[in-house]
């Protein structure tokens, strides 16, 4: 039943392999399958951990596995329990039948904790079940979902992308485990107060990881160690990024990047959105509207301006690429009905990024037409992919069904981009996605959180989301400051919300103003990309005299802030550490900490309040015990553990700095 093969343990009962071994510092590797052969895919656990010092015990009724922290045991049934190595439980799974009378899951129920359900003609649909131990266990990562909550503890997620959704699948406990589920098959997550529950729509194994640490920090460098960290950010990233559905001519963009010049402001990157191109799947600037992009680039390059460009993965019937692409398998397929995954704009279907061949005939066609001409950041849309319908069994890639390997499909854009990039001698990469999956930070993966609503309450989301992609291990997270859709100008309500997100914008990993505004433009043209129709002026001047005063204060604080940026960076860099944070991870021993869920740090210094309420003007903040806080705006000083009552009038988001840390003066 119980074998060795090196410092992996094997179970073998009936059809099942069950494999544990070391994978990292403090950490195993479980996986299971019924197939003949155990599959070999890491997916995200892509680096090569270092060599464990790991103790393997076969015993009467059990086996023992033991690395370094963490401890696991399966029992003659099968069933297995997680400890560290102190003897605490962190986890163990939910069975429920007669195998053992003795047993504490001896149960009419017969429910298994692996369940391999055969798909008729096919692999098998997979739910692992874990027992819930404490009913007080808070769960925090999970990625990007449209949600104000921090705490997941109780919820549902679909494991599935969609705009504005990213199902990033590793998960942080307060009780002091990590677990990734290293699965890209369409699924569910289920964290029940009675069951853990996983699940996989269709599957070949079960494949997760899990490691114990003393702090969520030291649980999250674990995971970046096997899954990867980001580049170093470039300096520039750092700096302000211009944005609006969308610049429709070369001149529009140069006179928008000349008045920020005018005007004295800072400007880091300004960008061409979608639909610049004739048709999608043309990766290649309209000599309409875009008639001399070489001397645009020299241009913006003068001024001190990166520019980044649009990349859509959708290629339309019409393109001058289709035919091939279509002729060489680079296309995503359908299983039924016209081969067609989105209408916008025209017929398209997505290009294959899963397949290897694919990815180097985008990147040529990109290389050329912009990375030759001087884009060294590229904005990949659409990254999920998006389809106008989401029946995700109808559509199948170069790996497999997308039932089984869907969720893949972002970091395999990310990667099309960053391997290209890095051939060419490239260092510090950074694409803007919309969309990741786990390992896409090593990437160089920048994500956003899509194109949410333009109010208060879905400014409310994005704090959550943000918090809980970095925990998931992506630290390179931003929003469309302001929102995505809608939003007018000249609307009082929205420039008091514009004015509330860009403060916090200011305090995001990257500050980028984006959004389609309110009334449409007209049409510069009728052929091309001119059918797309442009939003309403989205500049920092766009919203008054009051607003621009507010907005331009924060454009200065953000350049002030670049020292303690780059300090911030490179520990993402290094330890996969996330930029911004729930108060828990450096206070873990707070309790009050761990149930705070409107405010964050910013590195580790700096506490951020943002308001995310209409017309507030002052808010509770709590400080974190175990330091001393001071308002960075009124100098007062505060002991921690204690919530104290900050102003926040319009033009000032609530801050406080530990313990007299180096921040640079607000006036």
């Amino acid at each position: 039943m119980f074998s060795v093969s090196g410092q992996r343990l094997i179970r073998r009962f009936d059809s099942e392999q069950l494999w544990i071994e070391p994978w990292g510092t403090d950490s195993l590797r479980v996986r299971a399958t019924k197939c003949s052969e155990m599959p070999q895919e890491d997916w995200a656990l892509s680096e090569q951990p270092a060599d464990c010092d790991s103790r393997i015990a076969i015993l009467e009724d059990n086996a023992v596995i033991e690395n370094g922290k963490i401890r696991a045991v399966v029992d003659a049934a099968g069933k297995l329990e997680v400890y560290h190595v102190s003897g605490k439980l962190l986890l163990k799974e939910y069975l429920r039948n007669r195998v053992d009378v003795q047993a504490d899951y001896c149960s009419a129920l017969e429910i298994d904790a692996r369940e391999f359900l055969p798909l008729v003609g096919g692999d098998y649909e997979l739910t692992q079940r874990f027992e819930s131990i404490d009913r007080e266990e808070r769960i925090y990562g999970m990625g990007q979902y449209q949600q104000p909550y921090l705490n997941l503890k109780g919820m549902e997620l679909e494991l599935a992308h969609r705009n504005s959704q990213a199902s990033v699948p590793f998960c942080l406990s307060s009780l002091g485990y990590g677990l990734l589920w290293n699965n890209p098959a369409i699924g569910r997550v289920t964290f029940g107060e009675n069951v853990m529950t996983w699940q996989a729509r269709s599957t070949k194994k079960l494949d997760y990881w899990i490691t114990a640490g003393e702090t969520p920090a030291e649980i999250e460098e674990h995971y970046a160690a096997v899954t990867g960290t980001v580049p170093m950010m470039p300096a520039y990233a750092m700096g302000f990024w211009q944005c609006k559905l969308r610049y429709q001519t070369q001149e529009e963009l140069l006179e928008v990047a000349r008045e920020y010049k005018r005007r004295g402001l800072p400007i880091s990157v300004i960008v061409i959105d979608f639909f610049h191109w004739p048709l999608q799947g043309e990766w290649k600037f309209d000599p309409t509207y875009w008639p001399d992009p070489d001397a645009m680039i020299a241009q913006l390059q003068e001024m001190g301006i990166e520019l980044m460009v649009s990349i859509w993965p959708t290629v339309d019937y019409r393109s001058e690429n289709f035919a091939e692409m279509l002729e060489k398998g680079y296309l995503i397929r359908t299983e039924r009905g016209v081969r067609v995954s989105m209408t916008y704009q025209g017929n398209t279907i997505h290009y294959d990024a899963t397949n290897p061949d694919a990815r180097k005939y985008v990147w040529e066609k990109a290389k050329k037409n912009y990375y030759d001409k001087g884009v060294r950041v590229f904005w990949l849309d659409e990254a999920e992919p998006e389809y106008d319908v989401y029946h995700f069994d109808n559509y199948r890639y170069f790996l497999g069904s997308d039932l089984q390997i869907g969720n893949v499909y972002p970091v395999m854009y990310a990667k099309t981009f960053f391997d290209g990039m890095k051939a060419e001698g490239q260092e510090n990469i950074l694409n803007l996605l919309r969309c990741a999956w786990a390992g896409s930070q090593k990437y160089g993966a920048l994500v956003w959180s899509g194109d949410i609503a333009s109010a208060f309450w879905s400014l409310r989301n994005q704090l959550p989301a943000g918090l809980n992609m970095g925990l998931a291990g992506i630290p390179w997270w931003t929003t469309d400051i302001g929102g995505f859709h809608g939003g007018d100008p000249e609307s009082s309500a929205f420039r008091e919300l514009l004015i509330r997100w860009f403060e916090f914008g200011a305090f995001c990993p990257v500050m980028r103003l984006h959004g389609c505004r309110m009334p449409e433009q007209p049409q510069v043209g009728t052929t091309g990309g001119a059918n797309c129709r442009s939003g309403a002026p989205n500049e920092v001047w766009s919203y008054g005299e009051t607003a621009y005063e507010i907005l331009k204060k924060y454009l200065f604080l953000r350049e002030r802030m670049r020292p303690y940026l780059t300090r911030l960076m490179q520990a993402a860099h290094e330890k996969g550490t996330p930029v911004m944070r729930p108060l828990f991870y450096d206070f873990p021993e707070d309790a009050s900490a761990w149930k705070v869920e409107d405010q964050y740090l910013f590195g580790p210094d700096v506490l951020v309040a943002p308001v995310l309420y209409e017309g507030q003007r002052e808010r509770a903040v709590y400080l974190p015990a175990g330091a001393h806080w001071k308002n960075a705006w009124t100098g007062e000083v505060f002991s921690g553990g204690q919530t104290v009552a900050a102003a926040a009038p319009l033009d000032q988001i609530p801050l406080f700095v530990r313990d007299g840390a180096e921040f640079p003066a607000l006036w």
